[in-house]
């Protein structure tokens, strides 16, 4: 079973920062690409940020800037930092990760930002 944990979300001002952390673990084996999606009430899931295991990036137009996606590899984890932040960022989270060789995406229980004055 393999478990990705998010931490780091909560409420802030526009203009303000969080940093995202997505932790592994159980019977990981070898982690592909991981990243962050987010979905907001009553939209679809969108894709936020993805890494590869040897660092290329890609990223949605909207948070091209601002927001940056590393990850340890040591540590099976993946982060996700934001400056800048706009109410419109406002949404549930999701960690992403993919296990050479399966089939199976993973995902995290989400974490809640919400950008509010």
């Amino acid at each position: 079973q393999v478990q990705l944990v998010e931490s780091g979300g909560g409420l802030v001002q526009p203009g303000g920062s969080l940093r995202l952390s997505c932790a592994s673990s159980g019977n990981i084996g070898s982690i592909g690409a991981m990243g962050w999606f987010r979905q907001a009430p009553g939209k679809q899931r969108d894709l936020v940020a993805t890494i590869t295991r040897i660092g290329t990036t890609n990223y949605v137009d909207s948070v091209k800037g601002r927001f940056t996606v590393s990850r340890d590899n040591a540590r099976n984890s993946v982060y996700l930092q934001m400056n800048s932040l706009k109410p419109e960022d406002t949404a549930v989270y999701y960690c992403y990760a993919r296990i050479i060789g399966r089939s199976t995406e993973y995902w995290g229980q989400g974490t809640q930002v919400t950008v509010s004055s």
